[in-house]
């Protein structure tokens, strides 16, 4: 994720066109913003287009707008939201559900700079960056004819993948702290080292956006500290690796542990775990765990090459 942000800063000083590839949830639209934020359009509009919501009939007039009388329910003119955005920054949300004939019409924007209204007969140039957001591959929609090859390079100047929370579990107890100040700002809310288990080891399959909506969730009913019984059901069933982690005392007897000493003793004992099992083969160990080798690999250094290790038993 810093390496990502790191890319960010790099994109503050250019125009070029963003593809943000990720699951639902990831916040994509977070990072776009930001883009938009630290750019030289900062000071001009931000328009977010979800496209998954927006019929397909009704597409063309509200992106590149009508003129006056150009069909039935057409009773006055109306600017489209690329002319609205103009010298501003659009972001285009799932552009995997823009059909083809939108394409081409999307390709005339990125390559001339300009729109035609439905029913205009006169180009009206527009200034945007934008910033496009898929959730699907789209070389594969591509392959299927889905989706146009010119328009996905012209989309794809500088792609940024962001990982799903199950690949940076590292990141579950920051966001949980920072969710916790955001729903609860007046209280002192902390998380049980049991319940911090079950949320870091729980497959997130609606990312950091079910993220936060079971932190807000909690934060609503419980006390001052979050217990496993109060997570939703799915989260605190006590899993294999629940029982596995259980079976370090040191985590769970020491009320002084910090978020970051409970995760480190947690992910040395997993990472010793699934090595055990897999018989020291790296790759099935990392799969066992949902991790990507390169993942793995670096927590093996962190935690277990380092005389820093984690000293639970």
């Amino acid at each position: 994720m810093r390496e990502i942000i790191e890319l960010v800063k790099k994109l503050s000083e250019s125009d070029s066109s963003v593809l943000l590839i990720g699951e639902t949830g990831v916040g994509k639209e977070i990072f776009a913003e930001y883009i938009h934020r630290i750019s030289v359009r900062s000071q001009n509009s931000f328009l977010r287009i979800g496209l998954s919501a927006m019929p397909s009939d009704l597409m063309g007039s509200e992106l590149f707008g009508h003129e006056q009388g150009s069909f039935t329910s057409a009773h006055r003119l109306k600017k489209g939201l690329f002319e609205v955005a103009h010298q501003g920054t659009v972001f285009l949300d799932d552009i995997d559900d823009v059909p083809m004939d939108i394409q081409a019409k999307l390709l005339r924007v990125l390559e001339a700079r300009e729109i035609m209204r439905v029913g205009g007969t006169a180009p009206i140039p527009v200034d945007i960056r934008l910033i496009s957001a898929s959730k699907v591959d789209l070389k594969e929609m591509i392959r299927k004819n889905l989706f146009r090859e010119d328009l996905y390079y012209r989309i794809n100047v500088v792609p940024i993948h962001i990982p799903s929370l199950r690949e940076r579990r590292d990141d579950i107890p920051l966001l949980i702290e920072h969710f916790l100040k955001m729903f609860s700002p007046d209280r002192n809310i902390e998380v049980s080292p049991e319940a911090l288990i079950a949320l870091i080891n729980y497959h997130w399959p609606g990312n950091v956006r079910e993220l936060r909506n079971v932190i807000q969730r909690v934060s609503l009913f419980c006390d001052d500290k979050i217990l496993l019984k109060d997570l939703p059901p799915e989260l605190n069933k006590e899993s294999p690796v629940v029982q596995i982690v259980k079976a370090c005392n040191l985590c769970f007897l020491n009320e002084k542990y910090q978020f970051n000493q409970i995760v480190h003793c947690v992910e040395s004992n997993l990472i010793k775990e699934a090595l055990s099992k897999s018989n020291g083969n790296q790759s099935d160990a990392a799969k066992s765990l949902g991790l990507s080798l390169s993942t793995f690999r670096d927590k093996m250094q962190k935690y277990l090459q380092s005389t820093t290790s984690s000293t639970c038993e």
